[in-house]
């Protein structure tokens, strides 16, 4: 190779490289551009009026670019097309599933997680991150009252940290030696969980091999709790069958209401019965660290503590950006026992006690993994437990306060109330006295699912839908530390508005009459 191309290829830059200076200017004029962003959120709507056929317009060709773009003009472009096309979870009235408005230094912390680009499948590929993971783990632990000497991982959300203890538990209890001969050779498992159990269950039934008959739906109370006679009932005529009983799910917020089941209770049969207790609490399960003396408390959480393992979504009610699950597992050698596989070309340390290294590739499903805890333990170190209990308390107050102003409008429904979850539904005022007749009721349902299209259309606010005894519902989650009962107040008139608006269209083809 001669001088001349050698100097070339030295002197070459990558086509994805930014110098210092590029990279400097370009970073901070984004910046300035999102806290500008941030700040203008209230006076957005929440969701933009768009299709995918106006999208793909503003985003130009189909076509790869043959020469490629400045990064700075490319950074203004997808600034410019997020701000303006996106759904705004952290607008105040966006209140829809359970996706939180993020913390802003959870959004600065995925910048510097994504600079350094730490793979937390190894210590040694990342060994200040794998060590905040750990220490992530032992916090959210703490904060739900559960044992910090529990293992446990960051995942990517409540799916994933569900399907973790799930791998567990059918690793912990087969009685048979299923690792090597799959589930084939042995007997029919069962999974237990409520009614309003999240349907991550379906899909881990399915996946996992054991199918989603394997599942026992058990009913639950007025209050949407699980039924533990109902449970015992099923357990027992499961074991007369000759099949394995193995897993129970309690819930710690159920996704529809925010209900939570008699953990304790359930704790109790699954230790009698020898099965594993896992609490989803991808949601809820943070509320454990309201004090007993607070009025939002909810006694049943301390049930979390008993369990063998817990989901929790730290992009839920702690405000994180997503992604963030968290699944949390008591015996923490069970965690290695189910996943940990070492093949010749894999080179780590081993250990697994406090003191030694963790290589989070043996903990769970993923192999390469991204530095997801740095934006949750941040957070955690930003605001405190007194920061999450004040903003967990406030959350409360104003669906406590949407539920109060449904319940004191003449043409609203206030349906159920628990943790930051309230239902309610729009009903006619000539409607109400005759609202469980079936017509009627037929009707309301159809009436309310319009109102809730047009509300998460409208931009002024946006909910989501639960069905509760037959009836469809508009349902308000607030897991947004930017609400206030001025928003409640609002919304409880929106949906009004937009339910006579609806009715008014509605009733004159649903063949009601007048």
């Amino acid at each position: 190779m001669d001088s001349a191309t050698r100097q070339q290829i030295e002197s070459r830059r990558a086509a994805l490289d930014m110098s210092p200076e590029e990279f400097r200017s370009a970073g901070h004029r984004l910046v300035d551009e999102i806290a500008a962003f941030l700040e203008s959120i209230p006076r957005r709507p929440v969701v933009p009026p768009v299709s995918p056929r106006t999208l793909r317009q503003a985003m130009g060709t189909d076509s790869l670019p043959e020469q490629g773009t400045p990064a700075a003009a490319l950074l203004e472009d997808a600034a410019r097309l997020l701000f303006e096309n996106s759904l705004l979870s952290s607008h105040p009235r966006f209140w829809g599933y359970i996706n939180a408005g993020p913390a802003p230094i959870g959004a600065l912390a995925d910048l510097l997680a994504s600079a350094v680009n730490p793979n937390t499948g190894g210590w040694i590929l990342a060994p200040v991150a794998t060590e905040v993971e750990r220490q992530t783990v032992r916090w959210i632990a703490e904060l739900i009252e559960y044992p910090q000497d529990c293992g446990g991982l960051l995942t990517s959300g409540g799916n994933m940290a569900n399907f973790v203890p799930f791998l567990v538990a059918k690793r912990a209890k087969v009685d048979w030696p299923a690792y090597e001969t799959g589930l084939r050779a042995g007997r029919q498992l069962r999974v237990y969980g409520s009614s309003e159990t999240h349907t991550w269950i379906h899909k881990a039934a399915d996946l996992f091999g054991l199918g989603t008959d394997a599942v026992r739906w058990i009913g639950c109370d007025r209050a949407l709790r699980m039924n533990t006679d109902g449970l015992r009932r099923e357990i027992e005529r499961d074991r007369q069958a000759g099949d394995l009983p193995f897993l129970v799910v309690g819930q710690a917020g159920s996704v529809s209401t925010g209900a939570v089941d008699p953990l304790r209770e359930i704790a109790r049969i699954c230790r009698e019965r020898d099965l594993w207790f896992h609490v989803d609490g991808a949601y809820g399960a943070v509320a454990a660290a309201l004090p007993a003396s607070s009025p939002h408390a909810v006694p049943d959480l301390a049930g979390i503590a008993e369990a063998d393992s817990v989901a929790v979504d730290p992009h839920k009610w702690l405000y994180a950006p997503l992604e963030a699950g968290c699944a949390l597992v008591r015996d923490r050698k069970l965690l290695l026992q189910t996943f940990s596989h070492r093949p010749p070309y894999y080179h780590f340390d081993e250990g697994d006690t406090a003191d030694e290294r963790i290589n989070y590739f043996e903990h769970g499903l993923q192999n390469s993994r991204g530095f997801r805890a740095l934006k949750v333990w941040l957070a955690l170190r930003q605001a405190g437990r007194e920061g999450y209990v004040e903003s967990m308390t406030e959350n409360i107050g104003v669906a406590q306060a949407l539920y109060r102003a449904a319940e004191a409008h003449p043409e609203l429904e206030a349906v159920t109330q628990a943790l930051s979850i309230t239902t309610l539904r729009y009903v006619p005022r000539d409607l109400r006295s005759i609202r469980e007749s079936a017509p009627v009721a037929e009707y309301l349902n159809k009436l309310n699912t319009e109102v809730l299209d047009r509300l998460q259309r409208g931009g002024e606010a946006f909910l989501t839908n639960a069905v509760v005894d037959g009836r469809f519902l508009l349902r308000a989650c607030v897991v947004n530390f930017r609400s206030t009962t001025a928003d409640a107040e609002a919304v409880a008139a929106i949906v009004a508005r937009v339910g006579r608006e609806a009715d008014r269209d509605v009733r004159p083809v649903s063949g009601l009459g007048p």
